[in-house]
């Protein structure tokens, strides 16, 4: 290239650059050194090359190589600690130290203590620090006294290899991740994914060993901080299935996925395309088969307040709203190819979830088309049986926020509260404070007073019987077996592409995920709903029905 379009081009990038470096480094004045090295190297090599399609893409690879030389350089500057001081120390830990070099040994040689496996920086501490016999730390841990002689030997001999060896930070410490979203496939416990995915410190833990099984230490050391406070992390995800122990190594047991601008281009597009094929299908068969008629349909939805004297007509609109996603999500499961279970992937938690746990990382720069199909607060299906009956529903950026975050106690307990009323409210009146919650939450309204003239109506759609449920599924059936070849070679290359990305122990697991696409799954009732939005067949609810939108009463 020549010199005027490379100076142009880099000019561009100047002042991100230094936002990157800045970001980065310790000391903004490392940050305009690195920044000064990223652009001398970008151009010294655009200098010497022809073949750079893409521009962007060639800086910022230029910029992690220069802050991966950065991070080294940083490494080699910390001040070594001769070995033979580390035995003199250990064996008198609290003497006086006079000179500010033995007071840096200590220091460094503290924070060595602390990446000894649990067992050994118990007893360092308990032997050296503590001054208690050997005996009575044998006693007190309940193993043989050599036991406790060769832990002080083998700690002894690990931090002289740890201080020799001066610790350098991994990139986890200067450039955490954080998940984007999570989700779960499978039963809900009594734990929400927040209180495991609390803090940026159990994401990165979880991160760090998603492709290779590490130690605490080497955990620690991933992510700058001290294993003291990884081992807590580590055992709290271990006890509940999110990480797998490996003797005393940890591997990460859910699936983190790091989606690539190929990769999400090429998803969005195969997702384009079925939905095309299939939510047009079946909304024309919504609306020629006459059965959004049928009595068996039942919803109070109405453009205004109810009437004393008369029945609620259902509003079209809401209907669909309901029925098209229930249907998506339920229908042709029977007809599809499922050769791995749920039983043989998903993970039985202590907490009484039985599920598949997913999270998402996305990288700092995605170039992706401008119509791609961001997912929004999209929750779902989601449902709790009560006897006979199921209540279905998903959150949306369409509906008001129910679902995300929520605790699965207090999910689990509303809803089978709503299912319990609406089997009473069938055979007989609630009390005043029943109606009063079920109106607040938008699952029906009122009007006049129970103690005389009185009429309620739930917002919500109700399958009144099993054959209006069975026709509409049959509905979707008919839809997904017209289009399975379609749907088979639209699925293809995506899968594979998928595939190629997940670690090896978890390639079952995303194979059994890959097998409901075109179903319960989540992209493709969002490809569906804004289909039908984008062609107006759908229209945007109403603010006064996003509260019960797309939640129906069913038989289980």
């Amino acid at each position: 290239m020549h010199r005027a379009e490379i100076e142009k081009a880099i000019g561009q990038y100047m002042e991100p650059i230094f936002g990157f470096a800045l970001k980065r480094c310790r000391t903004p004045e490392d940050a305009e050194d690195l920044s000064q090295e990223i652009v001398l190297r970008a151009f010294r090599g655009l200098l010497a090359r022809e073949d750079v399609a893409d521009m962007g893409k060639y800086i910022w690879t230029v910029a992690h190589n220069a802050l991966s030389n950065y991070y080294r350089d940083t490494a080699r500057s910390v001040i070594g600690v001769p070995i033979d001081e580390v035995a003199e120390i250990l064996a008198d830990p609290n003497a006086g130290i006079a000179e500010d070099e033995d007071r840096e040994v200590l220091q460094r040689l503290r924070c060595e203590i602390a990446y000894l496996s649990k067992r050994q920086r118990h007893i360092v501490i308990a032997y050296y620090f503590q001054h208690r016999r050997q005996a009575d730390i044998a006693q007190e841990l309940g193993v043989p006294l050599g036991t406790v002689k060769w832990h002080l030997f083998a700690a002894k001999k690990e931090l002289k290899r740890g201080i020799q060896t001066m610790r350098s930070a991994g990139e986890l410490a200067f450039h955490p991740i954080r998940f984007s979203s999570y989700g779960i496939n499978g039963r809900i416990g009594t734990k929400s994914l927040d209180e495991f995915f609390r803090s940026a410190l159990s994401q990165n833990i979880c991160y760090a060993v998603r492709h290779t099984a590490k130690t605490t230490a080497e955990i620690g050391e991933e992510l700058g901080v001290s294993p003291v406070y990884v081992e807590g992390e580590v055992e709290f995800l271990e006890r509940y299935g999110f990480l797998l122990a490996q003797r005393d190594r940890y591997l990460v047991n859910f699936l983190i996925s790091e989606p690539t601008a190929e990769l999400l281009t090429l998803q969005d597009a195969m997702y384009r395309q079925a939905a095309g094929l299939f939510a047009n299908d079946l909304y024309g068969a919504l609306e020629t088969s006459g059965i959004l008629e049928d009595p068996g349909i039942l919803c109070g939805e109405t453009d205004g307040p109810l009437s004393l004297h008369q029945q609620p007509k259902p509003d079209r609109n809401f209907l669909l709203w309901a029925l098209i996603p229930y249907i998506t999500a339920s229908s042709g499961e029977k007809a599809a190819d499922r050769p791995i279970s749920f039983e043989e992937v998903a993970t039985l938690r202590p907490d009484g979830g039985h599920n598949i746990v997913h999270a998402t990382v996305l990288p700092e720069h995605l170039d992706l088309p401008e119509d791609y199909l961001y997912m929004q607060d999209l929750c779902g299906p989601l449902g709790e049986c009560l006897g006979d009956r199921l209540l279905w529903q998903i959150d949306s950026q369409w509906s008001e926020k129910r679902l995300l975050n929520a605790n699965p106690v207090q999910y689990s307990g509303e809803t089978r509260r709503v299912l319990s009323l609406f089997a009473r409210e069938m055979v007989g009146p609630l009390s005043p404070v029943e109606y009063a919650w079920l109106a607040e939450r938008g699952y029906l309204k009122t009007c006049g007073d129970l103690d005389g003239l009185f009429q309620s109506a739930w917002q919500i759609v109700i399958l009144g019987n099993r054959e209006v449920q069975d026709r509409l599924l049959r509905m979707g059936e008919e839809i997904k077996a017209r289009h399975r070849d379609a749907f088979a070679a639209l699925k293809k290359p995506y899968a594979q592409a998928v595939l190629r990305s997940v670690p090896a122990h978890l390639r079952k697991v995303k194979e059994y995920e890959l097998q409901f696409a075109f179903h319960s799954d989540g992209w493709f009732l969002l490809h569906c709903i804004h289909a039908l939005l984008q062609s107006g067949k759908l229209q945007e609810p109403k603010p006064e029905q996003r509260k019960p939108l797309s939640t129906l009463i069913v038989y289980a």
